[in-house]
């Protein structure tokens, strides 16, 4: 059997599918690539038995139909550094054997026997259905995906939860300190579903949506999701159990508004966070007025620190402790110019929201409070 393609088009498709194998795999033919060709179109594979990533390009030629496995590693290795230039591929299924030519040179590879390559699971057939913009699911997955936990005593807390009701579809994740749900309103069901996304999809998710426009289709039974992104799709094995009800942890009467330059307080905090203890990385966070002021101490190592800055404030004068760095990760998430903090007082959750929500969307990020002594 013999195809040839553009190097730079296999090179591209190779490094993303790359992503999902594991170094260590259960079945040595995990480490390779699947090569189907049929009807003049490369179907490519890669797995790591939990997660199975498919693309396709079109061949600029080929003889003929075949399944065959190729190693990642080197054939990675030998593709990534080609300028753009057909590539082909000698395929002797006898000897077991890919010659590879271009256009200065030829390697050739072991390849194995397709046959042993397992197959994904299939949908059960009254799954469930999402259509999503790709760069809205894009977004949505950049936004959340910190907030994940990595709970080995409740892995629901590990991944991104999807739950479509008759209102909007809403995007969460929590790691028990912090909170992120995103509700998208142009997104409903009468038919209330949800499921949660591994980390590691989500993952692969957020390298490879948002290049280019359309719809991702999300189809998904109780164990199994497929996820359709134009150029290829990801099946993967689903986080089994309930998830905890998380507009019950999401305070509805925060009175006291304080809006702030996310820009000026992402950058006062990274300034005072050294100063914090190693091990709570507290910071005080006292409003009052239109002056919000940063405190941080460490006095094992008679370590302090201190910073105002200008705000809007509508509210009584409160003093409120936080984790410095997961307020600094709850900014970097958000892309707006100013952010409105919710407070209510010192043992309350704090809300944090754009000044502006983008359009048919509902973004709220809660951050648990933490004792502080005055």
């Amino acid at each position: 059997m013999r195809f040839t393609l553009s190097s730079t088009a296999l090179s591209s498709r190779l490094n993303a599918l790359s992503r999902v194998i594991n170094s260590k795999n259960s079945l040595p033919i995990l480490a390779d690539f699947l090569f189907d060709i049929h009807d003049n179109v490369l179907y490519l594979t890669a797995s790591d038995s939990e997660n199975v990533m498919k693309t396709q390009l079109d061949l600029t030629e080929s003889d003929g139909n075949g399944r065959f496995a190729i190693g990642n590693h080197d054939l990675l290795e030998a593709v990534k550094g080609f300028s753009e230039q057909p590539i082909t591929f000698d395929v002797d299924m006898t000897t077991n054997l890919a010659k590879i030519s271009y256009q200065n040179g030829l390697f050739s590879l072991p390849i194995e026997n397709a046959d042993e390559y397992p197959q994904p699971q299939g949908m059960e057939f009254a799954a469930h259905e999402i259509v999503i913009p790709n760069i809205l699911l894009a977004e949505n997955i950049n936004r959340t995906l910190f907030a994940t936990a990595q709970d080995e005593l409740r892995p629901v807390m590990n991944g991104i939860y999807f739950d479509l009701t008759p209102e909007s579809l809403a995007i969460v994740a929590s790691d028990g300190h912090k909170l992120v749900r995103n509700r998208l309103m142009t997104i409903r069901s009468e038919q209330p579903a949800s499921f949660i996304l591994p980390k590691k999809p989500a993952s692969l998710l957020k390298n490879l949506l948002g290049k280019d426009g359309g719809d991702v289709v999300i189809r998904f039974d109780e164990r199994n999701a497929q996820i359709n992104y134009g150029e290829g799709e990801i099946i993967c094995r689903l986080i089994e159990g309930r998830y905890p009800n998380y507009n019950s942890v999401i305070p509805q009467n925060n009175p006291n508004l304080l809006t702030v330059d996310r820009l000026g307080l992402l950058a006062a905090l990274r300034r005072v966070q050294p100063f914090a203890n190693d091990s709570s990385n507290l910071i005080r966070f006292h409003v009052e007025g239109g002056t919000l002021q940063l405190d941080a101490e460490d006095y094992d190592f008679s370590k302090t620190a201190t910073e105002r800055i200008a705000c809007e404030y509508n509210g009584q004068p409160i003093s409120i402790g936080f984790k410095g760095a997961s307020f600094i990760e709850i900014l970097n998430n958000f892309d707006c110019p100013e952010v409105i903090i919710k407070l209510a007082d010192a043992s309350r959750a704090g809300l944090v929201l754009p000044s502006e929500q983008p359009e048919n969307q509902d973004v709220v990020m809660l951050m648990m409070p933490m004792l502080i002594n005055d």
